[in-house]
């Protein structure tokens, strides 16, 4: 067929595509209704998740104030003009509680895409060539994960220095063992499986039966890894914080707000209740998600979402 301007229009072809995207929409649709009848707790984290993700990106647009503005008197507490009281120097609370809401989620998302993402690769492949490297690579990583992390993280952050960027630099070394430990086990069991050794047998390179055949079915894994450490992250940015070792105490960080919370317990509450409200939150919302994402991923746990 063909139109006014003389252009050929395959209107099967046109049909096919309309219908294809249908039936993907239609299937995605039946996804997540199994998804959400299935994993009831999970939708919930998905919900929280995302009310999460919103807030962080249109932060500009939801914080009444700015973060840093100090323009107002401090101590206010909870009223219409500010629904989550001011702090000690007269921030709008509301407005450092969603600016927070930025901080927490960069943090969290840039040191486990970091720290899990070079753990993945140095466990699989530790486990992949095994012998002496595997060993040297496991003592390695013992002891790592038998320093207490809190401590580790402090270590760091007095080595490098309180900033947003050493944060996650610190968050990052924390992850990256025990996601290594993770994924090896992980790895351990895919080399010895059947399309492994089918792919040696043909004659391809190490790094090519790595990235094509091991790394590829190690990602339910990484992802269920992903997100839970998104929460840990983020607990221990807070924790960081609130010792005064994390991000700097102009920024609007959850666990800063806190330790400006503590110091006026008595006189202002609201100080300590919002941004502690936040962190549970955003931790209970990950955790559940991340649990249903195990949930949907293995196989024997899969039920009736396979």
């Amino acid at each position: 067929m063909v139109n006014r301007t003389g252009v050929a229009v395959d209107v099967r072809a046109l049909g096919a595509r309309v219908q294809a995207r249908r039936g993907g929409t239609r299937a995605t649709g039946r996804w997540l209704g199994r998804f959400v009848l299935t994993q009831p707790l999970g939708a919930i984290g998905a919900v929280i998740v995302l009310a999460l993700i919103v807030t962080a990106i249109f932060a500009p647009l939801l914080a009444p104030h700015s973060a840093k503005d100090a323009a107002f008197a401090p101590y206010l507490p909870p009223s219409a003009e500010f629904p989550m009281g001011t702090d000690h120097l007269g921030r709008d609370m509301l407005s450092r509680v969603v600016w927070g809401a930025r901080l927490s989620l960069y943090v969290g998302l840039v040191s486990v895409a970091f720290g899990v993402t070079l753990g993945a690769f140095w466990g699989v492949v530790a486990a992949y060539f095994g012998g002496a490297a595997d060993s040297a690579s496991q003592r390695l990583v013992d002891i790592l994960m038998a320093l207490p992390p809190i401590i580790l993280a402090l270590s760091l952050m007095a080595a490098l220095g309180q900033s947003v960027d050493n944060v996650i630099i610190a968050l990052a070394i924390l992850l990256t063992p025990t996601a290594a430990r993770t994924l090896r086990s992980v790895a351990l069991a895919i080399k010895e499986s059947p399309y492994v050794e089918a792919a040696r047998a043909a004659g391809c390179s190490h790094w090519r039966v790595i990235f094509i055949h091991v790394l590829p079915n190690t990602f339910a894994t990484y992802i269920v890894l992903f997100t839970v450490n998104i929460a840990y992250a983020i607990v221990v940015e807070a924790a960081l914080s609130f010792l005064g070792l994390g991000a700097p105490p102009d920024e609007p960080s959850w666990g800063g707000m806190l330790t400006a919370g503590t110091q006026a317990l008595e006189t202002a509450p609201w100080m300590i209740f919002f941004p502690g409200l936040a962190i549970s939150l955003t931790v209970f919302g990950l955790n559940l998600l991340g649990d249903a994402i195990r949930d949907v991923t293995d196989p024997r746990l899969r039920g009736g979402l396979g």
